[in-house]
């Protein structure tokens, strides 16, 4: 097993040791290790506080993708005479698509930098050094980032971890049906204190079921999404 690569379940593994509060040396023992392959794989995918499995396998799966299909990454690639899309010309379009959705600039770029680091998490101050703004800013991102569910914070030490977490998406979408149904919720009491036979009552009652089918039609697409996770994560 030593020199051999990491698998999914030495990484589960790593998980569980951290979570139990095992030394490194430990948690390499128990795997039959080299304490400074567990030390680097954590380091790489997180730290002691925000390393996770799932994120760490999707992440080395990711890189080694990339290595196959860009053995020389450092020598920019063509197709057709025409350079292929830069790291940072993809992240750039990830800002603009944020914003284009209605998110702030700025925002939109912490967010961007935590989704495409490799370990999907990034310090205050990896944040501040990365994006060469004030800690104030990157505080401010991400007070409303995490207000919707789209940004957790791990304690490390003395500092704090900003993590985004693979299943972010079907987080932020659950709380959209939520913020949906509420709609349909206010429509509808309004249609009853208006009455369904004025034309402002109906205006409202016609809101009122269109929110009702969008947040059912959510509700069941973030299901469907679980269900479909949650069957990938078991092979």
């Amino acid at each position: 097993m030593p020199g051999e690569r990491l698998t999914a379940e030495d990484r589960r593994r790593i998980a569980e040791g951290l979570a139990a509060g095992l030394a490194y040396a430990e948690i390499a023992r128990r795997l039959g290790r080299s304490r400074s392959t567990v030390t680097r794989e954590i380091a790489r995918n997180g730290g002691p506080h925000g390393y996770r499995a799932a994120r760490a396998q999707h992440a080395t799966s990711w890189r080694a993708r990339r290595r196959k299909r860009a053995p020389h990454a450092d020598v920019p690639r063509t197709t057709n005479n025409r350079d292929v899309p830069t790291a940072r010309e993809f992240e750039d379009q990830f800002v603009a698509m944020m914003v284009e959705g209605g998110m702030a600039p700025m925002t939109a770029r912490v967010f961007a930098a935590l989704f495409l680091s490799e370990g999907g998490s990034l310090t205050a101050t990896e944040l501040v050094q990365q994006l060469h703004v004030s800690p104030a800013t990157i505080s401010h991102a991400i007070k409303w980032l995490g207000q919707r569910g789209m940004v957790a914070r791990e304690r490390e030490a003395r500092r704090m971890r900003y993590v985004v977490d693979v299943d972010v998406w079907y987080h932020t979408w659950l709380a959209s049906a939520r913020s949906i149904a509420i709609w349909a919720d206010t429509a509808r009491h309004g249609a009853g204190i208006f009455g369904t036979d004025t034309p402002t009552g109906d205006r409202l009652h016609t809101t009122s079921r269109f929110f009702e089918l969008l947040a059912h039609d959510m509700g069941q697409a973030a299901e469907h999404w679980r269900q479909a996770l949650s069957m990938r994560r078991r092979r």
